[in-house]
Formats: structure tokens, sequence, C-alpha cells
């Protein structure tokens, strides 16, 4: 019934991983690449959620 209150996933999803990705950015810029990589695993899994939502819908 009240089902327009519930937050979008997908939406919380998108903005998770371009978060990520921008950390992952900053980190680059700045040679720390371990941290990089981890992010883009990171902001990849995320993504493949992201892929799945829409697969579903």
């Amino acid at each position: 019934m009240l089902g327009f209150l519930k937050g979008d996933p997908r939406k919380k999803l998108q903005k998770t991983y371009e978060d990520k990705l921008e950390k992952a950015l900053h980190a680059q810029r700045n040679g720390d690449l371990r941290s990089h990589g981890t992010l883009m695993e990171e902001a990849e899994e995320i993504y493949a959620e992201i892929k799945a939502l829409d697969a579903k819908q």
C-alpha cells in the first residue's frame, strides 16, 4: 500500500557505484594503485548487482 515510500534499490546502488569510481579516481591520481585496484573491484561488483536488477525488470 505504501510502496511509494520505499527507496529504489537501483538508485542507491548507482550512487554507491559512482562514489567508488570517484574514490578510485582520486586514489589513482594520488599514486595509490593498490587502493585504486581494490576500489575498482568493489565498483565492478556493484555494477554487476545493478545489471542483475535491470535484468529482473
